[in-house]
């Protein structure tokens, strides 16, 4: 890359917290859900290390992440999680910052970026959110993060054709997408309060409750 990937992911840093993204955390809601990335999330990006897989798969989890605590505060929880995952397996600092960046907040920032535009030239309702932006957007975005990973030289393996690599990425995406669809889906019906991203005013037409 033409700009050191450390520069990049404390440049994205800084910017998600100046915003301030704890003030998210005030009521309680995003708790559960911060703490489910923060357990969980490692041991996907730390697989590969741990089975000495000789091409390195891994589900990303980050667009679900955002979907459910928003970009501000999804980005420095995927940089906690990469420092988690290089606790868990043994993985290199400058490996720890490029999954930071390529399997966190590049396709996080993909699925913020897709949400908005999907919210303001498409449509606001259950079925767009649920597999429009967490399914076939998350599907997308990891395709297109793994596509710019491949082309910076981030190759999935020094064996592997880039033909072959980027089929891997696609059908690697839809894992994603199919994780992050589902636990959506679930979300909404039964805990809309662990999505960060999702609001009944807003899709389902509902008038706010009086307090």
């Amino acid at each position: 890359m033409l700009v050191d990937p450390l520069i990049i992911v404390a440049c994205v840093l800084l910017v998600a917290l100046a915003i301030r993204p704890w003030r998210l955390l005030a009521n309680g809601g995003l708790i559960s859900p911060l703490l489910a990335a923060l357990v969980i999330t490692p041991w996907f990006w730390a697989l590969p290390w741990l089975h000495r897989m000789p091409v390195h798969l891994q589900l990303s989890g980050a667009c679900l992440i955002t979907l459910a605590l928003g970009w501000p505060l999804a980005v420095p929880v995927l940089c906690v999680v990469a420092i988690l995952a290089g606790l868990i397996a043994p993985i290199s600092w400058d490996q720890q910052v490029d999954m930071a960046l390529w399997l966190g907040i590049v396709p996080a920032t993909l699925a913020f970026g897709m949400g908005m535009a999907i919210r303001r030239w498409i449509s606001k309702n259950l079925f767009v959110y649920i597999l429009g932006r967490a399914f076939l957007g998350t599907v997308l975005c990891m395709f297109i993060a793994g596509a710019l990973a491949q082309w910076t030289g981030h190759s999935l393996s020094a064996t592997v054709e880039p033909e072959l690599a980027m089929v891997a990425r696609w059908l690697l995406a839809w894992g994603d997408g199919f994780l992050t669809g589902m636990v959506a889906a679930i979300g909404v019906a039964f805990r809309p309060q662990w999505l960060a991203t999702w609001s009944d005013q807003l899709y389902l037409r509902q008038p706010p409750t009086a307090k």
